[in-house]
């Protein structure tokens, strides 16, 4: 840890979420004699269906673990910051036919940036979250490296952090498999310790995300067609389908499963193709707001590894760099249903070395050439 002071005198504002991860994490800082403080964000006003209020549980159960440990504990309110910020922005993705990823934008927007500010005014030396992500001082400059346990690592979406946000975070369970998390949760008798792990989009929680996504944006049901214009069925609304989606399309008959290869957004046509077809693949994309963590000086071009998507094992690629915090990559394997939208995440072995939005793909040879020799 990149510590001056003794742990005694140094103050971490712990972000509680309700869970595991978050209650483990203050409990290992309050063990190794740090003043800590729990903080719960509240980033949308989330009432399910049945007129019960979600957040009210989870902090319920910040309130039990920080009793526990023996910390104060307080709630602040982003609400307002998460919709215009997070909120506002997924929504224009998905009426621009594109899948955003609302994660990466709540930790560079929220959790290291709103969350940051309340906790530096409540008096923090350093901030700390239940991510599986570990970070170091290398030669004067912080790196972000994958979590112990690769099954949980979550820097994917900790791809937009900066040095300062960096310099300020601590992952104390960045190190630890999540069984051991979980076995420390219970022998600390933590009242999280069995509680299931979140899944989906926050804000979303265990709704179903047709009926949560026709409640902001109007559905316009369509056709779906081959790239030849054969009808096959009719679609719900463009934004409810991802590329590579196999599942939902309703298409019967034999032989190989449909998948989504595209969407026309002007003729309101979901594109779908049987088997894997070659359209599914992609030779190289165009990516912006890209966000290198290193201020070192990286050459124009370099090879690494990227992912695609959360849960996808690393692949070869060579990126080169653009003005204006863009990017052409290059994949060392044509890659299949990589996402307009969605984060593309760089690796040097552990090492993250930042992240950028995918804009669009390039399908073929001659224009993954012809784009990077006509900028190069």
């Amino acid at each position: 840890m990149h510590m001056s002071k003794t742990p005694a005198e140094t103050r971490v504002v712990v972000g509680m979420s309700g869970g595991v991860d978050s209650s483990v994490t203050a409990w290992l800082l309050k063990q190794q004699g740090y003043d800590v403080i729990g903080v719960f964000m509240k980033n949308w006003d989330d009432t399910d269906e049945f007129g019960h209020c979600t957040a009210e549980d989870d902090f319920a159960d910040v309130r039990r673990v920080c009793d526990k440990i023996g910390i104060p504990y307080y709630t602040v309110n982003f609400e307002k910051e998460y919709y215009e910020k997070v909120f506002s922005y997924f929504l224009d993705e998905y009426r621009k036919g594109r899948t955003p990823n609302p994660d990466v934008l709540c930790n560079r927007e929220i959790k290291f940036k709103q969350f940051l500010d309340a906790a530096l005014d409540l008096g923090a030396d350093y901030i700390a979250t239940g991510h599986y992500a570990r970070v170091e001082l290398h030669e004067g400059e912080y790196r972000l490296l994958r979590g112990v346990d690769q099954n949980k690592d979550q820097t994917y979406f900790l791809n937009q952090l900066n040095q300062y946000q960096l310099s300020k975070a601590l992952f104390p369970i960045g190190h630890l498999p999540k069984p051991d998390v979980r076995k420390i949760a219970e022998e600390a008798d933590l009242a999280t310790a069995k509680k299931k792990d979140s899944t989906g989009i926050c804000f979303i929680g265990e709704r179903n995300f047709k009926e949560f996504l026709s409640g902001y944006l109007p559905a316009q049901p369509g056709e779906m067609q081959t790239l030849a214009g054969e009808v096959k069925g009719h679609h719900d609304g463009l934004m409810y389908y991802t590329l590579g989606q196999r599942h939902g399309l309703g298409i019967g008959g034999s032989g190989d499963p449909w998948f989504v290869v595209g969407k026309d957004l002007e003729r309101n046509v979901l594109l779908v193709e049987q088997g894997e077809h070659e359209e599914l693949f992609s030779r190289g994309l165009f990516a912006t707001d890209l966000n290198l963590i290193s201020a070192a000086n990286r050459p124009e071009t370099f090879t690494c590894t990227a992912k695609f998507r959360y849960r996808q094992p690393d692949q070869g690629v060579t990126v080169h760099l653009r003005p204006n915090n863009t990017c052409e990559i290059v994949f060392d394997q044509p890659q299949k249903a990589v996402t307009p939208g969605q984060a593309v995440v760089l690796y040097d072995g552990d090492v993250c070395l930042g992240g950028a939005t995918i804009d669009k793909v390039y399908k073929t040879e001659a224009e993954v050439k012809n784009r990077v020799e006509v900028i190069g």
